[in-house]
Formats: structure tokens, C-alpha cells, sequence
């Protein structure tokens, strides 16, 4: 059984779009949306597309173990509420659960932006590039994981920033596959502060991090 973790906040804007390429294509046993608190109808959208919805502390470190939690399914996928997977995800989870080695690995997409612009693509490369020599990917680019795997190796953490890099970190580089499937993620955040600012703090906070600095300190420099 394949449950999804969707963390929300404020995510009206996005919710439709990610709970409509989960939904459509039959590959979701269970979809969990994980909301930390959303003044608009996030929640209301969610239940009205069929996802089950519980309430986590904020913070999305928080919002994911809590949705590992209360899924049942012996696989999980972690999903962020502004990414929408493409069509064929189902196809290529479903090749991956079913080769028994993966038990104890876990795989993620690749990483896309939902924006025509040259710089764009240019990020899709270096982040592509990130994961294949240091495997470090992102939550935007999704996680699939056994539960055994997951819970082996401690979760999510309820960490206010860098919840992904520290769960990927403990994964390992060997022990994490890319599959050829997109995990399209809204470019508003980098269209609004600009492509260089937002790859520079970006890689500031993850800088940062390696060197020992709190995620919650960390979250004021990510803005």
C-alpha cells in the first residue's frame, strides 16, 4: 500500500494541481495532507478531493513525521503541496516497489520548474547535477521510502528548515535512486526574489547548515 504525505500551508493556490496528478493516475492508495495551520481553505480542498486531512504543529519537519504517522501504507511518498508529479509517476513507483532491493533504498524525482525561462533550465541542471555527485536532493523533488526504511532511520525530524537534507543525508548518496519522472515545482519564489538571489541563499543556508548553524536560525536567512 502507497500512502502520500502532502505537508500544506497556505497552499489553496497549489493543492488542486498536486491532488489532481496523485489522484488521477490510480497510484495512490492514500493521500494524507498534513496542514500546519492554514487561514484559507487549503484544508477544505483537500478533503474535497478526496485526501484525508489532520492538523501538525508548523514547520514542515513537524507536518511530514506527523503524516508519516497517521499513514498506513508500508510505502510512503512524501510530496510538497506546490509540486505536481508527471504523468507516469505511477508507472515508475510502481517498477521501483516492486524490486525487492529497494526495501532498503528509497528514490526521489527530478527536480523541474514550472517557469519558460533560460535560468530555469539552467537550475534543473545544477540541481540534477547535486544529486547524481552528492545526492543530496531536496523535498521538491519528492521522497519514496519503505516504512521499515524510514522508521530505521529515525524520520522525519521536526526541524524548522533542512528537514530534507538531513533525512537524504542519512539515506545516502548509494542508497538513493533518481527516476526518470518530473516533479514539476512552482517557480514563484525564485521568479519573485530572482533566480541568483534565491540559488545564492539557497546555498548560504545549506553552507550554513553543514557548518553546524541552527535550522531555526537558518529559517530567517531563508526568508
Amino acid at each position: 500500500m502507497l500512502s502520500v504525505v502532502i505537508p500544506a500551508l497556505e497552499a489553496s493556490a497549489h493543492m488542486g494541481r498536486t491532488l489532481q496528478a496523485l489522484m488521477v493516475s490510480g497510484g495512490a492508495d492514500e493521500v494524507v495532507v498534513v496542514d500546519g495551520g492554514s487561514e484559507d481553505d487549503t484544508r477544505e480542498r483537500a478533503a474535497r478531493a478526496g485526501a484525508r486531512v489532520i492538523k501538525a504543529p508548523r514547520g514542515r519537519g513537524s507536518q511530514l513525521a506527523a503524516g508519516a504517522k497517521a499513514a498506513r501504507g508500508d510505502w510512503l511518498l512524501f510530496v510538497h503541496a506546490d509540486t505536481v508529479l508527471e504523468a507516469g509517476w505511477a508507472a515508475a513507483v510502481e517498477a521501483f516497489l516492486a524490486d525487492a532491493a529497494n526495501a532498503r533504498r528509497a528514490a526521489v524525482f527530478r527536480f523541474a520548474l514550472d517557469d519558460g525561462a533560460r535560468a530555469a533550465r539552467l537550475l534543473e541542471g545544477l540541481v540534477d547535477m547535486r544529486c547524481r555527485l552528492f545526492g543530496l536532493a531536496y523535498g521538491d523533488q519528492g521522497l519514496l521510502i519503505a516504512r521499515r526504511f524510514y522508521d530505521a532511520l529515525g524520520g522525519f525530524r521536526p526541524l524548522a528548515l533542512m528537514e530534507d537534507v538531513d533525512l537524504v543525508r542519512r539515506i545516502g548518496r548509494g542508497r538513493l535512486a533518481i527516476l526518470d519522472v518530473r516533479a514539476l515545482t512552482s517557480a514563484v519564489r525564485y521568479r519573485r526574489g530572482g533566480y541568483v538571489l534565491r540559488v545564492a541563499r539557497n546555498a548560504l543556508c545549506l553552507g550554513l547548515y553543514f557548518l553546524g548553524l541552527p535550522p531555526r536560525v537558518l529559517l530567517r536567512i531563508y526568508g
